[in-house]
């Protein structure tokens, strides 16, 4: 009996010690965390606060659920590295048993106990490099997956920053439309005093009318995408749509500065940094190390067993067995399947190939894309600069001879329509520089988010 209680002995502390249900969640022998890509702390805001574009980011980046998904999927094959590396070390199973056995025999039974306890052993020494590539292609899925973590930073980053300036945008829209609502008004009250003066006819009241009601149409249309855009913000942010999200307004500057236009050093930059880019690159290196284990399958593999083990029969007297060898495995033939699983790994390598190559070629795209729709941006900047200021004067001047008796209600209707639509088109093409720009950076792999918050622009 003291050899059994030393065997459930020792399988119980090795039980406790390697494989202990309690202490699952939190043993790493070969630190496979250090390796993950661990996001920062979040700062929590408070419901109806008034949040500026750092707070927006960091918000969508702690409670967007997509964010989550790839820190467990990060931390699923940081667990796969450690199964890997386990290959290299030995298996050791502990077996207990207790039987009784019941005879019947000329009228009398006869019962029988017997226990028993076996601890085997078994270690493989070498095969043909398999276990090597299979950690290799573990870690390369490790650094695809850390890859992919920061590139759906990068896009739920870019997500934010466009839903930021989105509901900036909406609101500007909404502001420039209830201006364009009091100027109509205006124009009706001139041309009703006019009338009621008698110097005007009921048409040019009733045209003014019908301005001054497709300007409050159109300030009624403008809420109502104020509000889509602050829900698509929450939604953004991991909230309900229906949660209340208010942002700072948009600073008063308009920046005037240029980045370095050399396209190739922009498209080679972006290359390198680009984490989608890695991605693919470490699932190409993973998919060439599966060619590696699919080979090493049809090779033969070296292992080391033992086994110890005692057996405690009533009636008989307990016996004890230790045994130690050497195998040899050589795979003679599989129904050509390992040919077959070489093949399937040599295609799914040529495919990610492919995928790298047709990646490489659409950052290239991207960045020029990005360039060519900021550069657009800035100069539309400008332009709709010079457009408003006119039109303001046109309306102004309109307004003023149709008071003055020598000009007509149309002339100030068509300035008030020119100076509308200058309006909106000055809100636009500030929204479209800002998206531009935050897509620019996503697109060469930095998203700065601080260079973002130090430069804003305002409608």
């Amino acid at each position: 009996m003291s050899y059994l209680t030393r065997v459930l002995s020792t399988a119980a502390l090795l039980c406790l010690g390697m494989q202990s249900s309690g202490a699952a969640d939190t043993l790493d022998p070969f630190n496979t965390d250090a390796s993950l890509h661990t996001p920062a702390g979040c700062a929590a805001f408070l419901p109806g606060e008034v949040l500026n574009l750092p707070q927006v980011v960091d918000g969508a980046l702690c409670n967007n659920p997509k964010t989550r998904e790839v820190w467990a999927n990060a931390r699923y094959q940081a667990a796969q590295v450690g199964v890997a590396k386990s290959a290299y070390l030995p298996s050791l199973t502990g077996t207990l048993a207790a039987s009784r056995s019941r005879t019947e025999m000329s009228g009398s039974s006869v019962s029988t106990d017997q226990r028993s306890a076996s601890l085997g052993l078994s270690w493989l020494l070498y095969d043909f490099g398999g276990r090597a590539a299979g950690l290799d292609s573990a870690k390369a899925l490790l650094d695809a997956a850390n890859a992919t973590q920061d590139s759906t930073v990068q896009t739920v980053w870019l997500a934010a920053v466009q839903a930021f300036y989105g509901v900036q945008a909406k609101q500007a829209a909404l502001d420039a439309a209830k201006d364009s609502e009091a100027a109509a008004e205006k124009s009706y009250l001139a041309a009703q005093a006019r009338y009621q003066t008698g110097v005007a006819t009921p048409a040019d009241s009733l045209q003014a009318k019908t301005a001054w009601s497709q300007a409050m149409l159109n300030r009624i249309s403008a809420e109502g995408a104020l509000h889509t855009a602050e829900g698509t913000l929450a939604n953004v942010l991991g909230l309900d749509a229906n949660k209340p999200v208010r942002v700072e307004p948009a600073a008063t500057s308009v920046p005037r500065q240029r980045m370095a236009s050399d396209m190739t050093a922009l498209i080679d930059q972006a290359r390198r940094e680009r984490p989608d880019l890695r991605a693919a690159e470490a699932q190409f290196k993973a998919a060439q190390a599966n060619v590696t284990v699919a080979r090493a399958a049809g090779r033969p593999s070296l292992s080391m067993t033992a086994n110890s083990n005692g057996v405690d029969t009533q009636g008989s007297p307990f016996t004890r067995g230790n045994t130690v060898g050497v195998n040899l495995t050589i795979p003679l033939f599989s129904g050509f399947s390992t040919n077959y699983r070489m093949r399937a790994a040599e295609a799914q390598a040529d495919a990610k190939s492919a995928q790298l190559d047709a990646l490489r070629l659409q950052v290239g795209l991207d960045v020029w894309n990005a360039w060519q729709n900021l550069t657009t941006a800035t100069q539309s900047l400008t332009a709709t600069d010079d457009l408003y200021a006119s039109a303001q004067q046109a309306d102004q001047v309109a307004l003023g001879r149709y008071k003055a008796g020598v000009g007509t209600i149309l002339d100030v209707l068509n300035a008030q329509s020119a100076l509308a639509s200058a309006r909106q088109q000055k809100v636009q093409a500030v929204y479209n520089w800002n998206i531009s720009r935050a897509s620019l950076a996503q697109a060469m792999g930095q998203a700065d988010l601080l260079q973002l918050a130090e430069t804003k622009v305002q409608p």
